[in-house]
């Protein structure tokens, strides 16, 4: 049986395309859901904004389910990166839903928590897909798929091709893109004269490290959906 904060999620989702990610539709997801307004403020503090967020984790723990099951042996990395990337769109749900949270999270007093919605998102695709990166790549990583992503979702919002084939093409290319820009880091760091040069700032890049495999879940919207 769901718990009560997916039963609010799941009773906001008909109301967003209409009232947006807003307090009319917190609401009417507390009327339907027939959860006391109490109740969900101590669940999802910040309402709308809390439920937008899980929505979107939502999406995220869907993806990592259905790529735990794809079939990617004999892919290409990047290929592999680029299918994950499609699982997570085609597991975004509706259009106008995505539209909305894009709209709110692009506000600049919640711009922070999108980027690191989007970061969340990238995370979630390199460590299913194995990444064991312990250094700075840890986290150039993480950012340039969030670039991706990011592009990709805006470009797919106003796609009307078939099927998406047009945002598929989008990404192919974006991920070509990154693929030119690890080649040109590769060429930089074997160039003997520019190696040399930069031997000293790469020594102190391989000093970073990410951070611990922990998680908060006591911040107002941090809880993941059980």
């Amino acid at each position: 049986m769901p718990d009560t904060t997916d039963r609010l999620l799941d009773a906001i989702l008909p109301h967003v395309p209409f009232d947006g990610w807003t307090e009319t539709a917190f609401r009417a997801a507390l009327a339907e859901a027939g959860v006391d307004p109490v109740v969900g403020r101590g669940l999802v503090p910040r309402g709308a904004l809390d439920l937008a967020a899980a929505y979107h984790r939502r999406g995220d723990a869907a993806m990592v389910q259905a790529l735990s099951g794809a079939d990617l042996e004999g892919m290409r990395f990047r290929d592999k990166v680029a299918h994950a990337v499609r699982l997570r769109l085609e597991q975004a749900g509706d259009r106008e839903v995505v539209r909305r949270g894009t709209t709110l999270f692009s506000l600049p007093h919640h711009a922070p928590e999108g980027a690191r919605l989007l970061w969340g998102t990238a995370d979630a695709i390199w460590t299913a897909l194995g990444d064991t990166a312990d250094d700075v790549n840890w986290y150039t990583k993480r950012a340039t798929l969030s670039g991706v992503y990011g592009a990709t979702v805006l470009y797919w919002l106003g796609d009307d091709s078939p099927d998406h084939a047009d945002t598929w093409a989008f990404l192919d290319r974006r991920i070509a893109d990154v693929m030119q820009i690890e080649k040109a880091k590769a060429q930089l760091r074997d160039n003997r004269v520019l190696g040399t040069l930069l031997a000293g700032p790469l020594k102190l890049m391989e000093r970073i490290r990410p951070p611990a495999a922990q998680r908060r879940d006591d911040l107002p919207g941090g809880r993941p959906l059980a």
